[in-house]
């Protein structure tokens, strides 16, 4: 404990039990003043000061049991106790010649069972039919209760299933190497490995949780074997590892150790009666010895580790990366509080009917305009909304807004406007929210018709989960909102989905209709995409047209709709509006 001044009594320090019988000054013969030591739960003992040196005067039966050894007569034998009795009566004479009230200390022997602890601590007493003071020596044992702090501090640094080191215990042992550290090669650094079993949840899920435990043994049993001495292990997460080592001759090390790694975990492990392939993701950070801070260095680790899930082989951080983790989080931040103030807006972009001319509705489009970030770009606050799952608030909060809005131009123009309203949702989501119950909610509440509202999905909303992807669909479909393909081309569509689906409208992706006339590879695909659409009964729409060329080309080919900066750039509520009669009035 803070503050106290421990001293060390080894095993020899015991006394035999006949040795007390020896002892002259028990509680036997003692005064009425003296016998208050009988009742102290706790060891205690009078210490007068005679001759410059203490003297044990009177004690209790606790402390004649636990120091039986101090209250025997000293005999050759007892030579080798000499130094801890010097130990002893050096901190009584300290106390007795430093004039102070009180002083605390701790003691702790060793024994055959383990350390035992005690706390002591020594103060005066008055004596007046003694015609003196008298020190009174309190020795508390704290046996039990040290035992019991060791359980608990290992059950906080331990993983209960593997026995390794958890999250806390790994920042540990970091700091442990890092402190043993002596010297050595000038290139040395520290390295830190996490390791992340990327079909762990999965099994979960199939198998059910002893599964997964039995996996998380076998892989740690290969990790174990594979790294043996070399590195520190631990588990630091459901179905993360922690590998700690110093990398003498730097990232060659490091990049070693991770294809052993690979090696070792890419034999299948049976589990029960089946065979399971294990993938993981390894990242990996380094740092010098005299720069290395331990919980920098596993966040760092995880940055990578994070980033070999997407590129499939061993990340090393790169410096910036836990710098843009940090960004993504204050704009999570600075996101939801936008989100409960209404701190965001929505644009409009035209689709126009290539063949007629006419506006026939708009695609919603989320804008963020911070006070103190200025602009935010979509790509930015969408990805962070789908990591923090605010896209479910952000989705619902775009399809209300857009049919308010329209329900305002129906007000403003006094008759309900021929335009339709597209919103994009994310296939996140689709996944977490019921969104047929949603859009029935947006559409009653503005008062508006199913027919004017079209749903954009992804293709990878498709792919994700197809069931629950072609129920959303048909219940969309008997409300009449209409569906949307977007960015067609791009994902994993076929042509057995493609047929099966109630989709209406297929949205060529920007990338196509790019440059499409100058790329004689662009255009066939463009032409492969209408052909295949006007084979399934579906509108096309081409997006990114940025000149009359195209839009003519496009036009020729059988496209449907088109939208681009050709036609308008993303507008406000009232601009849009505007855009829309003033195409009216042209035309009529």
């Amino acid at each position: 404990m803070e503050g106290l001044s421990p001293r060390v009594w080894k095993g020899a320090d015991f006394a035999p039990p006949s040795r007390l019988a020896s002892t002259a000054h028990g509680l036997a013969g003692a005064t009425a003043d003296h016998a208050f030591l009988n009742a102290l739960p706790h060891g205690a003992a009078l210490i007068t000061w005679r001759d410059g040196a203490p003297h044990f005067e009177q004690w209790n039966d606790e402390f004649a049991r636990k120091f039986a050894v101090l209250l025997a007569p000293m005999s050759a034998s007892d030579q080798g106790n000499q130094q801890w009795v010097l130990d002893l009566h050096a901190e009584i004479i300290d106390f007795a010649i430093s004039k102070a009230t009180l002083r605390r200390f701790e003691v702790e022997r060793l024994c055959p069972l383990g350390v035992e602890a005690f706390h002591c601590s020594l103060g005066w007493i008055d004596y007046s039919t003694a015609g003196g003071q008298r020190m009174l020596l309190n020795a508390v044992d704290r046996t039990a209760d040290r035992r019991i702090e060791e359980s608990l501090r290992r059950e906080l640094v331990s993983d209960s299933l593997t026995a390794l080191p958890n999250r806390i215990g790994f920042g540990e042992l970091i700091e442990t190497v890092i402190e043993s550290y002596t010297g050595g090669s000038a290139q040395a650094q520290l390295g830190v490995l996490i390791i992340d079993l990327m079909r762990f949840g999965r099994v979960n899920e199939a198998l059910g949780s002893m599964a997964g435990d039995e996996l998380i043994l076998s892989v740690a049993a290969r990790l174990k074997a594979c790294v043996g001495d070399e590195a520190s292990l631990a588990r630091i997460g459901g179905n993360d590892f922690g590998l700690c080592l110093m990398a003498h001759n730097g990232i060659s090390d490091v990049i070693a150790l991770a294809e052993r790694l690979n090696a070792a975990l890419s034999s299948p492990i049976r589990l029960s009666n089946l065979t399971i392939s294990v993938n993981c993701a390894i990242g990996c950070s380094l740092a010098p010895i005299a720069d290395a801070e331990p919980d920098e260095l596993v966040r760092q680790a995880q940055a990578a580790s994070r980033a070999a899930k997407k590129s499939g082989r061993m990340e090393i951080y790169r410096a910036g990366e836990l710098g843009a983790a940090r960004q993504r989080f204050f704009l999570e931040s600075r996101l939801r509080d936008a989100l409960t103030r209404d701190g965001l807006s929505l644009n409009y972009q035209p689709m126009v009917d290539l063949a007629s001319g006419d506006v026939v509705g708009f695609e919603a489009l989320a804008r963020w305009n911070d006070p103190d970030l200025g602009p935010v770009s979509p790509v930015d606050f969408i990805q962070v909304a789908e990591e923090s799952g605010l896209i479910v608030q952000l989705g619902r909060w775009a399809v209300h807004e857009a049919l308010r809005q329209l329900a305002d131009w129906d007000f403003v123009a006094g008759e309900i406007v021929p335009l339709k309203m597209s919103v994009n949702l994310s296939s996140i989501q689709i996944a977490r929210d019921d969104i047929a119950a949603m859009i029935a909610d947006a559409l009653a509440l503005n008062g508006m018709d199913g027919h004017r509202l079209t749903i954009e999905l992804t293709e990878s909303a498709l792919v994700d989960d197809p069931a629950k992807c072609r129920e959303l669909l048909e219940t969309l479909k008997r409300s009449n909102v209409a569906v949307a393909m977007d960015d067609f081309g791009t994902g994993f569509s076929n042509l057995a989905s493609l047929q099966s689906l109630p989709i209406d409208v297929l949205k060529m992706d920007r990338s196509f209709v790019t440059d499409m006339l100058m790329d004689k590879d662009k255009l066939a695909i463009v032409r492969t995409i209408l052909s295949l659409s006007q084979t399934l009964g579906m509108k096309t729409t081409a997006e990114g047209i940025e000149d009359s060329a195209a839009a003519k080309a496009l036009r020729n080919l059988g496209c449907t709709y088109g939208q681009g900066y050709y036609f308008a750039r993303p507008l406000s509520a009232g601009d849009a509006y505007e855009f829309w009669r003033s195409r009216r009035n042209s035309a009529t």
